[in-house]
């Protein structure tokens, strides 16, 4: 008989390990506030969110649109339950608890469904509702960031072992760079989108 290979775990270096965690974490908590902020506002409408800062900066002018609720209930509770695995799984890996190959592929997998959401969300942000929501950028910015760890824990035993195309090696050797790139993408975008408010504070 043929002996059957146990599933292989993943190694999960140490500055990832708390990449994860720390990206949960801050994820959980922006996901939080903003459910707190959207309970309060539902309880008191004449209630002002904590993160109405300015006229352009209002997560109060996000909560109240339907692309705040798409399944019926605030995203942010989607958030709250998403970032939970998150965190769990941030403890583990920095506690060195071994994790199968395919648990962190469903964690890129699902990261990478949570980062086209949110790529949604940001167009819906800059040109339909026409304001941006702090703690919702908050969860962006970690989101794209938790992509591009996890996606590189899964990958780098693969390009270590010789296998992955030249394509494969080189988005992962710049990795963080592109990431940086795409930040800088957005943040344009933003800067763009309502130059007519930041240039009157200038």
């Amino acid at each position: 008989m043929t002996a059957v290979a146990p599933p292989r775990d993943a190694r999960v270096p140490t500055l990832s390990a708390w990449w994860v965690l720390i990206a949960g974490v801050i994820g959980f908590v922006a996901s939080l506030t903003l459910t707190v902020e959207k309970i309060d506002l539902l309880l008191n409408p004449s209630y002002v969110p904590s993160c109405n800062i300015n006229p352009i900066v209002s997560c109060g002018s996000v909560m109240t649109t339907p692309q705040a609720s798409v399944l019926g209930f605030p995203n942010s509770v989607i958030g709250i339950a998403a970032f939970t695995v998150v965190v769990v799984t941030g403890v583990l890996a920095v506690a060195k608890v071994p994790l199968p190959q395919w648990y962190w592929i469903g964690v890129t997998i699902g990261t990478l469904i949570a980062a086209g959401f949110v790529h949604w969300l940001i167009f819906q942000s800059l040109y339909r509702i026409g304001a941006l929501c702090p703690y919702c950028m908050v969860v962006w910015v970690v989101t794209i960031a938790l992509l591009v760890v996890a996606a590189s824990i899964v990958f780098r035993p693969v390009l270590e072992e010789g296998r992955g195309g030249a394509i494969a090696r080189v988005l992962f050797q710049w990795r963080w760079s592109i990431a940086t790139l795409w930040f800088t993408a957005v943040f344009l975008l933003i800067m763009v989108r309502f130059w007519n408010y930041w240039s009157t504070l200038i």
